[in-house]
């Protein structure tokens, strides 16, 4: 295991991740005795303030995202002691000396840095750092996505960062890994013989992975316009979640061998031509409508005026290889979607012959998996059972779910926020849930692909009403292949 950092160092503490995920994470983690007692946290952001005031912020912080009963003010004042402050303003490339002379007498112990910050300043942070002595050869530093807009930007980022540290010293975060149904997928897959022998073009006709939002711009009017959903989420979140659904076995769990995996897999997606992106890419725009019962102003209402980023979009992909030649995978995501989902549906194939067939009687299902992410983390089965009778007019089969619900069958755990396994997991120098250089560009490879080819043909966005699941043609995309969404 590498050495845990001795100081962990926030940029962009100030700002909404850092008070709703960030602190709240790391007090749960200080609060069950997962951190070291001589752990300090050093926040830094560009408004002058002294320690004290620093530390109201994040009082107040853990009292409005915290549970009531989370919140305990003799824990909190613990908590508080391990928090300084230092103002550095990335933008203007000042207060690295002052943040280096805090830190002084700690770089004893290599120092984490955790950069929730716009992407364009993480270049320009890992420089400052290096030239005030900051980036040591066990320092670490950890980014939010997205790592650059394309694959040029993406390369010119990590050359950046990688100049001062090395790649294995860098954490690129994608929060959907930190989720235990996502890391359950792992187990799901390679601790039961009951599923992975099926896990192929053979028992499989098609996966579906859904991540529906409710909200709209919500205040991210400047990052989002111009970004989009194949930005904002496929390129990271879906990406990620295909990679871990269909990558070949690893050979173990370390992070090496997890995410060669996950590279070969998404090094298999094959890219997307001119001809391809009309019959499988649809790309949506919500307009004026209702989103639990409430109505809401359409996308460009809220922006102020006309645009062509998409708030919705909708793919089929395949992967060429052969576990899963010929198997399309359906990706779909959207803003202002009619309920908040994340899932992914495994559709296996029907049996290849009936034995209950008689005159009259109803065709069998083929058995579905399907796997909650949000709100509710679960996963289920579709099988088919006998309904009960004497059967005197023959043997009547009814689709059932079997029901593995992680809060039920975990009822005694308490259901930690994604951020906590991985803020724990920088800390102690764990790579596993993290993304390396090579899957960020892998991933940056197959959406500038499709990025290219709407270009090519001058796709616009379709409108659809908010709280609908996007465009018709959506629905087609699908059903063309006699499927269904499954919503």
């Amino acid at each position: 295991m590498s050495v845990k950092v001795g100081t962990l160092v926030l940029f962009g503490a100030t700002g909404d991740l850092a008070h709703r995920m960030l602190f709240p994470s790391l007090y749960n983690l200080h609060m069950d005795g997962l951190l070291a007692d001589t752990l300090t946290i050093v926040g830094s952001g560009r408004s002058q303030m002294d320690c004290a005031a620093f530390q109201a912020q994040v009082r107040a912080a853990l009292t409005e995202h915290l549970p009531g009963d989370r919140v305990e003010a003799p824990v909190v004042e613990t908590f508080l002691q391990r928090i300084d402050y230092c103002a550095v303003d990335a933008g203007k490339g000042t207060g690295y000396d002052d943040l280096a002379a805090l830190l002084g007498p700690r770089m004893d112990q290599p120092v984490g840095v955790y950069l929730s910050t716009p992407p364009s300043m993480f270049g320009p942070i890992a420089q400052g750092l290096a030239a005030a002595g900051i980036a040591c050869a066990e320092c670490r530093i950890a980014m939010e996505k997205p790592i650059g807009h394309d694959l040029a930007s993406s390369r010119e980022v990590n050359e950046q960062v990688g100049s001062a540290f090395a790649e294995d010293h860098i954490f690129r975060i994608d929060h959907y890994l930190g989720k235990e149904t996502v890391q359950n997928l792992l187990a799901l897959r390679f601790a039961n013989m009951l599923f992975e022998p099926l896990w192929n073009a053979r028992a499989i006709d098609h996966v579906q992975i859904t991540v529906a939002e409710t909200v709209g711009l919500e205040g991210r009017v400047s990052y989002y316009d111009g970004v989009g959903a194949l930005k904002d989420m496929v390129q990271n979140h879906m990406l990620q979640l295909l990679a871990i659904i269909a990558m070949e076995p690893p050979a173990n769990v370390g992070s090496t061998a997890v995410r060669d995996e996950k590279v070969k897999l998404l090094r298999s997606l094959r890219k997307m031509t001119a001809e391809d992106v009309k019959a499988h890419s649809v790309k949506g725009q919500y307009t004026a409508g209702a989103v639990n019962g409430e109505a809401v102003a359409g996308y460009a209402d809220e922006l102020g005026r006309p645009s062509n980023t998409e708030t919705f979009v909708a793919l089929k992909a395949f992967i060429d290889n052969w576990r899963w030649k010929g198997v399309p995978f359906y990706l779909r995501t959207g803003k202002r979607m009619p309920r908040r989902q994340s899932e992914v549906l495994i559709q296996f194939k029907p049996v290849p012959h009936n034995i209950f067939a008689r005159v009259g009687a109803p065709k069998l299902d083929a058995n579905v998996m399907i796997i909650n992410l949000q709100p509710e983390e679960n996963i289920r089965v579709k099988v088919m059972a006998k309904q009960p009778g004497l059967d005197r007019e023959g043997v009547k089969l009814r689709e059932v779910n079997l029901d593995v619900s992680l809060s039920h069958s975990f009822a005694g755990e308490r259901r930690r926020i994604a951020y906590e396994r991985l803020l724990l997991d920088f800390i102690e120098g764990e790579q596993t849930l993290f993304v390396r250089r090579d899957e960020v560009e892998a991933q940056w490879q197959w959406i500038d692909s499709i990025r290219d080819a709407w270009a090519a043909v001058d796709m616009v966005p379709q409108s659809y009403t908010a709280g609908s699941w996007g465009p018709s043609s959506a629905i087609a995309l699908i059903e063309r292949d006699g499927a269904s969404w499954h919503d």
